[in-house]
């Protein structure tokens, strides 16, 4: 029977809308396409019961992409606020490192709704209030999705050619995959994920500090107490609001709470972080009508690189569903917008060849990888090794060992060389020596990166290498987990 839709798209987050507007535009607008989403039309793409938590930044080079890709434009007001870059801060306040870069801090409430209009205009057709529970399979491939209705708790079943699952990272329709397929199914939960959370707040500027809020810059703070095994920030939504947070480990946060004897939260750290700040002072909730709905919330983001596989039989991921966050900032906004623009169109030249099969979608994999993908591995590295340093660790090696050149190559998305940290001569010796192991483990880190980048770059054009690639692969990245752990 022919069935109901050319390809089906779960979730209506910013993956999947781009998805399905890449896949229309394409495809000169020639496909049936649909996108489920389990919220109501006037919250599409909230990803939690408290709102559409982020962080809210974006570079200007991933919008630009999308422009040219797509054609589609953001703009005021969904584009909140923009910026000039990112400013890291070492746990003294003594050393920083500017990240130049244009960027945005969006507003992720209208986001949505912007994307929803812009898919409709391209021929996009929407399910609303509808929990994609299953996905359906025949001979080898996947077929439809088992849907139900959060308005009457009714089932039923939406056949396509392809299914696009966009429904984050604790995705049931990726964990419960019912065919045979090269994608990991779970996540290393202890490892590779984090637990995040921000307030967006109105606030008067009781003093100007700009290593606690700058309003033309994201501001990033390194501190083992105050984030353990993540950061915090303070992004820039105006001159008096903000977007702030944190991020933390759980194992590590338990770990700091032992050392420290404290029992620390989530919530009780960023509330203290809050708290702390000298600039934010007689802070409120923001009320408007952009933001109500949205003002508070916390959510797990995975911190590792993209699943090694996005494709099967019939079947993508895309977005936090294949675990796209930047590792080594938990920035997924990006990622999603190229990766999302990359899968529509792969979808729409699969659907034209008549070929949805594993094979049939590889390009998305390989297209992914050379594109953005293959840092992402090296950043997970440099996350695990920066992990196990102590704040006086990062107040040494922000000082002595974080070069200009090892900045520009991190806002080019590209990992440091650590170039400082070199053992050619007994000044460099000299220079290493009070902190020889962070320097030695610097080194590594920067070798390892070196190995992983380049066994990306050979990534297999075909299903058919992927077994000897990944074994390797896996090699590569356990000796630096045994390291590190």
């Amino acid at each position: 029977m022919e069935p109901d839709y050319d390809v089906i798209i779960a979730g209506a987050g910013i993956a999947g809308m781009i998805t399905a507007a890449s896949a229309a535009k394409h495809s000169n607008q020639n496909l049936r396409i649909l996108v489920v989403d389990r919220n109501p039309r006037s919250q599409a793409g909230m990803k939690t019961a408290t709102g559409w938590v982020c962080g809210d930044a974006v570079s200007k080079n991933s919008v630009d992409y999308l422009a040219s890709e797509v054609g589609i434009h953001y703009g005021k007001p969904e584009l909140e606020r923009p910026v000039h870059g990112v400013v890291a801060y070492s746990p003294d306040h003594e050393s920083k490192a500017m990240f130049d870069g244009e960027g945005f801090v969006l507003n992720r409430k209208l986001l949505p709704q912007r994307q929803l209009n812009d898919a409709e205009k391209l021929g996009v057709e929407f399910l609303f209030e509808a929990y994609a529970d299953a996905l359906v399979h025949e001979g080898g491939f996947i077929k439809g999705i088992h849907c139900r209705s959060s308005k009457d708790n009714s089932s039923f079943k939406k056949t396509a050619k392809l299914i696009v699952d966009a429904t984050g990272s604790a995705s049931r329709l990726r964990t419960s995959l019912p065919i045979d397929s090269h994608i990991e199914k779970e996540i290393d939960k202890e490892n590779d994920l984090e637990s995040t959370g921000r307030y967006i707040l109105r606030f008067d500027v009781a003093k100007k500090d700009g290593t606690f809020f700058d309003p033309d810059y994201c501001i990033i703070h390194l501190d083992r107490e105050i984030a353990p095994g993540g950061y915090a920030w303070v992004f820039p939504k105006g001159e008096d609001k903000v977007n702030i947070g944190l991020g933390v480990q759980k194992r590590l946060l338990e770990q700091r709470n032992r050392q420290l004897g404290r029992n620390d939260t989530l919530q009780s750290l960023i509330d203290e972080y809050v708290r702390t700040n000298p600039v934010i002072k007689n802070w409120k909730l923001a009320d408007g009508s952009e933001d109500i709905g949205n003002e508070k919330g916390s959510w797990q983001v995975p911190v590792r690189r993209q699943n090694d596989c996005m494709v099967a039989n019939g079947y993508m991921i895309v977005g936090d569903a294949a675990w796209m966050a930047r590792p080594i900032d938990a920035g997924g906004i990006g990622p999603a917008i190229y990766a999302s623009t990359i899968a529509g169109k792969v979808v729409a030249e699969a659907l034209q060849t008549n070929d949805t099969s594993e094979r049939g979608l590889w390009k998305f994999n390989t297209e992914y990888v050379r594109t953005y993908g293959y840092r992402m591995a090296s950043f997970e590295i440099l996350r695990r090794f920066l992990q196990i340093l102590s704040n006086d660790d990062l107040n040494y090696g922000m000082k002595h060992f974080l070069g200009q050149d090892d900045v520009d190559s991190i806002t080019r998305r590209e990992h440091p060389e650590f170039k400082h940290v070199g053992f050619a001569s007994p000044a460099r010796i000299l220079w290493a020596l009070p902190r020889l192991a962070l320097a030695r483990g610097l080194r590594y880190t920067a070798e390892k990166s070196r190995k992983l980048i380049q066994h990306y770059m050979d990534y297999p054009t075909s299903p058919d290498g992927f077994p000897e690639w990944h074994n390797r692969f896996t090699e590569e990245l356990h000796e630096a987990y045994t390291r590190f752990s």
